[in-house]
């Protein structure tokens, strides 16, 4: 009953918003087996997503560096707070079907490794390498699967 509730209201809310939404990111996100949506955040807005098909297993990561993750199934909404660092990933043998909605019109969406490797013009290679730890010749490697968006 509990979880009947639950749904009702996510499917509601996700109605009454999105008459409201004009963001950047789709809204329908439809995962393919085995696929992902790879880290991103939204820095100006908190998303809730309602599965409607499928399994994900999705995540954040919080300012203390803490990973919160969890496999979300079909009738079952999950929130990503603003501005962390999220993900989500098909973990079942089937299509996912997501629908997601955010509190602003334009919450933006800044991915993780296009942020960093494909930068125009492009971050210092030394200061990612310390980062990371690593050489400055791995650093090169990752950036050359990342051309610069001009």
């Amino acid at each position: 009953m509990a979880k009947l509730i639950l749904a009702t209201f996510a499917v509601v809310f996700l109605a009454l918003a999105a008459t409201s939404l004009a963001g950047d990111p789709d809204m329908l996100q439809d995962v393919c087996v085995a696929d992902y949506n790879p880290p991103h955040t939204h820095p100006r807005a908190t998303e809730i997503m309602f599965v409607a098909e499928g399994t994900l297993d999705v995540g954040f990561v919080t300012t203390a560096n803490k990973l919160f993750t969890r496999t979300v199934s079909k009738g079952e909404v999950f929130v990503f707070p603003r501005g962390l660092v999220h993900f989500q990933r098909n973990s079942g043998n089937t299509s996912a079907l997501a629908i997601a909605a955010f509190n602003s019109q334009l919450p933006g969406t800044q991915s993780i490794a296009d942020t960093l490797f494909g930068a125009a013009p492009p971050l210092p290679s030394d200061t990612l390498a310390r980062a990371f730890q690593v050489d400055g010749g791995m650093v090169e490697s990752i950036k050359s699967k990342f051309p610069p968006k001009y």
